[in-house]
């Protein structure tokens, strides 16, 4: 016990360590060595896309007051690269201020640019325009793919590697891949990925990670092979020695005190007793530990992941990545934040403390929200893209958001079964302005039953893309929109005109009040709300639909009445004294018109068909 404590007390040493001047961190048999002494990360998970730039700070301060002296983050390459060639690292995607802000509070960073992510992430971080490029397939040594993947590298590499703790940053370690022996055994492409990144300018410590039973197939020698998921020192140490050499040290990079949710699922929450038992055995054994997730953050806009493959149906995740994490959605300490934090505490050497624990927030309170305009999905619609046969958002170059497929026919007057092939993911049937039904992927619908009048028909399809899949052989079947043919009585119905809405700002919507002939319409509401002061707030969407809210111009994430998520987080660092505009896109209960704030998250409210997994059946 003299040995850990003396690299406990090494560790707590760092957090005098602001990161400046250069350092060295290696391997040793046993033991991470920081300028040749022995360190124990205790590291926590959360991704600067999920939190707002402007609360980077204060989310790493209450990583210190917890213990932390390490953050963990992946880097999203569909963040980075949204399109082809065009990088963006300002604002929020400005990876590089979020690892300087965590040396600047003297925390280290453990990278993780993969560049594959999972994460219940949008095509688990790869940018859709790679579908888009012919043959090129993902987590292989096809050439487009490793010639993309180097460019982007190249480029992260520019903004990245002058940060590694052996050039005077805080930057500790980079992962190269992600859990790959989940999905492959490929040794040579392992090793063309450790090329790419010291071709970057990674040249520090790089490992691979993966949960245990394949830890072997992803594993890449000469790489420390972290493990995911395992919570018995003495096992873990075992199998870390068996795939490096006989030696240390020991890592678990993914260490789980909860875990993620989904549409029409049950909140996931776990007890804090749990996990601190584990925690404090970890601990105790000289094992470094990445928690994921320390703080889960919000998934905004349209960038949740889902889950799919032959035994399960679709599952696409919530925009709440609350995670039941140490801290919570809003950046809050919750119990089990204080759990962790006193299994820490007991771990210090004499005479060392932490930092106060930062008060919770405030929320304050929306009362009355204002619409003073609305506007029907119908009324701003682009010019169309016209073709004989279906197109896919990929083929329209679109990433995310929706598309209305329309096409004109004559029935004569027919009842009959229209069949949607290929749904991805959730339409709105409309047959002359009127809804005739909904078909959602997570059921397996791809039928509905139809009346079509006499003369000519304008048939309209709304399709929503609700998340690339993120984990998986389905990586390589990721297409949104209808991605086969639409037949109404086994006839295919041709010459489609596509309006691409991908909502990506929404300030350039017109603003007009007319509908059409359209009944049940989706509907743009524009409202206000005033403040006398900023602060976090909650809207409570219970009694809507489904859709998705902006304030002042921030995509704030998906809204859905399946539950389990009822709210949406509204950030205070986005709100301001004073008036502030709100934009809610409803789907299916266009009359809604009333929203308030509450005081609180709804995060465990599900209503209609539901489905669940344990924590065990979904691998991170």
């Amino acid at each position: 016990m003299k040995r850990i404590g003396a690299i406990l007390f090494v560790f707590f040493l760092a957090y005098s360590i602001k990161g400046y001047g250069q350092h060295r961190f290696a391997l040793g048999d046993s033991v991470f060595l920081l300028d040749n002494k022995p360190f124990q990360m205790i590291s926590g998970e959360m991704h600067y896309s999920r939190i707002p730039r402007e609360a980077w700070r204060q989310r790493m301060r209450m990583a210190k007051a917890m213990g932390l002296n390490t953050i963990g983050t992946y880097v999203f390459w569909n963040v980075q690269e949204p399109e082809k060639g065009k990088f963006d690292f300002s604002g929020n995607n400005d990876i590089a201020a979020f690892v300087r802000i965590a040396q600047e509070e003297g925390l280290w960073v453990v990278l993780r640019p993969s560049p594959y992510v999972c994460a219940e992430w949008e095509f688990g971080g790869y940018p859709y325009w790679l579908q888009n490029e012919k043959g090129l397939v993902v987590r292989s040594r096809e050439e487009r793919y490793l010639k993309e993947y180097k460019q982007y590298l190249m480029a992260l590499g520019k903004q990245l590697a002058p940060l590694q703790v052996n050039h005077g940053g805080n930057i500790l370690m980079i992962q190269v891949e992600n859990e790959y022996g989940s999905y492959g055994d490929d040794k040579e492409y392992l090793a063309i990925n450790r090329r790419i990144f010291q071709e970057a300018g990674f040249d520090g410590l790089l490992y691979t990670c993966d949960p245990p039973n394949d830890m072997a197939k992803g594993c890449l020698p000469g790489l420390l092979p972290a493990v995911n998921g395992m919570v018995n020192p003495q096992k873990i140490k075992q199998l870390i020695r068996k795939y490096n050499n006989g030696k240390g040290p020991y890592y678990v990079a993914e260490w789980y005190p909860a875990w993620f949710d989904w549409w029409g699922a049950p909140h996931h929450v776990i007890p804090p007793e749990k996990y601190a038992a584990q925690l404090d055995s970890l601990l105790a054994a000289g094992i470094s530990v990445n928690m994921y997730m320390f703080h889960g953050g919000t998934t905004r806009a349209f960038m949740n992941g889902a889950n799919y493959n032959s035994k399960s149906p679709f599952e696409p995740q919530t925009s709440s990545y609350d995670y039941d994490a140490p801290l919570d959605e809003a950046g809050n300490p919750t119990p089990k934040f204080m759990a962790f934090r006193h299994v820490i505490q007991r771990h210090l050497p004499p005479g060392e403390t932490l930092p106060d624990v930062p008060p919770s927030k405030p929320v304050i309170p929306i009362t009355e929200i204002q619409f003073i305009a609305s506007t029907s999905i119908f009324s701003i619609l682009p010019p169309p893209k016209v073709n004989p046969r279906l197109l896919t958002f990929e083929d329209l170059s679109q990433a995310y958001g929706f598309v209305l497929y329309r096409t004109t026919l004559t029935t004569g007057g027919k009842r009959g079964d229209l069949l949607v092939k290929g749904l991805r993911d959730y339409a709105l049937v409309f047959i002359n302005g009127k809804r005739a039904g909904i078909l959602d992927r997570r059921h397996g619908d791809s039928t509905i039953p139809v009346e079509m009048p006499k003369g000519n028909v304008t048939l309209d399809i709304l399709v929503e893309n609700l998340g690339r899949i993120n984990f998986g052989p389905y990586l390589l079947q990721n297409k949104k929109g209808i991605t086969g043919e639409v037949l109404f009585n086994e006839q295919e119905l041709k010459n489609w005109r596509m309006y691409s809405l991908p909502f990506s700002d929404v300030n350039a919507i017109r603003r007009t009040a007319s509908g059409g002939r359209y009944t049940e319409a989706p509907v743009i509401r524009r409202g206000i709300f005033y403040l006398t002061e900023a602060g976090d707030a909650y809207l409570d969407m219970s009694k809507w639909g489904k859709g998705v809210v902006w304030v002042n111009g921030y995509n704030l994430g998906r809204y859905w009445n399946v539950g389990p998520q009822q709210t949406i987080y509204v950030p205070g660092e986005w709100l301001k004294p004073g008036n502030n505009e709100i934009v809610v896109l409803e789907l299916t209960k266009p009359q809604q018109d009333v929203l308030r704030g509450i005081e609180r998250p709804l995060l465990s409210e599900l209503h209609g068909k539901q489905r669940s997994h344990s924590v065990s059946d979904v691998s991170k």
